[in-house]
């Protein structure tokens, strides 16, 4: 019998470490118990917010409806020829699948190695780090159709992934519930390190051919170097999206500051890295009451102590506006807002 408590606290359930309260809040941890859940229309008529990692969004306020936190746990593969298929429940935690398919020598997610969450959420943000992103290994996913309550498979043309977005993001927004993704690995590694500092680290090291092991511990260790730890400074990663412009914006910026650090995109067009940005404004290691940026990487945000998630906004607010006004680029917030 699922068990609907009310009025809990969402402290412990997201990184960066606010309090708020749901109104309910319900764990499922077996596919059938939101058949379960959904025979009470009364679920279907309120608010719901389904809570993985809680490792990308930001309370501002309590939530007046219906949580919902999956943990629905698992990882099968199955091997053939050369390509192998992963897959992984829900609530199965990003970095414990990352490390099953390096440890097990499927390749495809080492760039991926220690993205915080869990991998139920994976898709709706396409999540991507250091030149890969979901949609490059992703195969389907499992889901569940909260109107009909029937489940449902997406390929990947059935997705709409796009920079930081999918479909679930978009037009079919609190509509299902993902409860199982499936990737498409291989045996024969395809190594990618043209991006950030995993060549050159890997260079310090001595590694000439490397493995997909050394890329998965040299990109995680260059996060452990950037980032902070959630579980002792409150934050959500990566706050605000790399904005994507076009050659011809590009080159005027270039113009104006010849160091812009900059990436290729698609359809002609360059993405620029935020926290470069958002550093040459000034705000790298800066502490505004009880929040601030990180030390290490002005890209993130950090709860330096008891802040409300309104205080956080309020300082990301004040980070657009002085990234508009020296640059002229509006950046977007990658991290969801409640």
């Amino acid at each position: 019998m699922l068990q609907i408590r009310e009025n809990i606290s969402l402290k412990n359930f997201n990184t960066f470490g606010v309090e708020a309260y749901a109104r309910f809040f319900v764990e499922i941890n077996h596919e059938e118990e939101l058949t379960e859940l959904f025979l009470d229309p009364k679920w279907l008529q309120i608010p719901r917010l389904v809570l993985g990692g809680g490792s990308n969004m930001l309370f501002t306020q309590d939530f007046d409806g219906l949580v919902i936190r999956m943990n629905i746990r698992g990882i099968e593969h199955r091997i053939s020829h050369e390509e192998v298929y992963v897959e992984a429940g829900a609530g199965e935690s990003w970095k414990e699948l990352v490390d099953y398919c390096v440890n097990h020598g499927f390749a495809g997610m080492e760039n991926l190695s220690l993205i915080p969450g869990s991998v139920g959420a994976s898709p709706v943000q396409n999540i991507g780090a250091y030149g890969v992103e979901l949609q490059d290994v992703f195969e389907s996913c499992q889901a569940f159709e909260i109107a009909s309550q029937h489940k449902k498979t997406f390929v990947k043309e059935a997705c709409g992934f796009d920079y930081r977005e999918s479909i679930f993001k978009t037009e079919l927004k609190n509509q299902f519930i993902i409860t199982s993704v499936k990737f498409k690995l291989s045996l024969q590694p395809q190594i990618n390190i043209k991006y950030g500092a995993i060549e050159a680290e890997l260079q310090n090291r001595g590694i000439e051919k490397p493995s997909i092991l050394d890329v998965s511990k040299v990109v995680s260790d260059i996060r452990v170097s950037k980032l902070p730890d959630p579980s002792t400074i409150g934050n959500a990663g990566s706050f605000f999206q790399n904005p994507i412009v076009t050659k011809a914006e590009f080159d005027n910026l270039k113009d104006t500051f010849p160091t812009i650090v900059n990436y290729p995109a698609d359809n002609d067009k360059v993405k620029l890295a935020a926290g470069w940005l958002i550093e040459q404004c000034g705000w790298k290691g800066k502490t505004i009451g009880r929040t601030g940026t990180w030390k290490n990487q002005a890209l993130v945000l950090v709860n330096h102590g008891n802040a409300s998630g309104a205080e956080i906004y309020a300082l990301s607010s004040q980070i657009i506006d002085s990234v508009y006004q020296k640059f002229g680029v509006k950046l977007q917030r990658e991290v969801n807002i409640y």
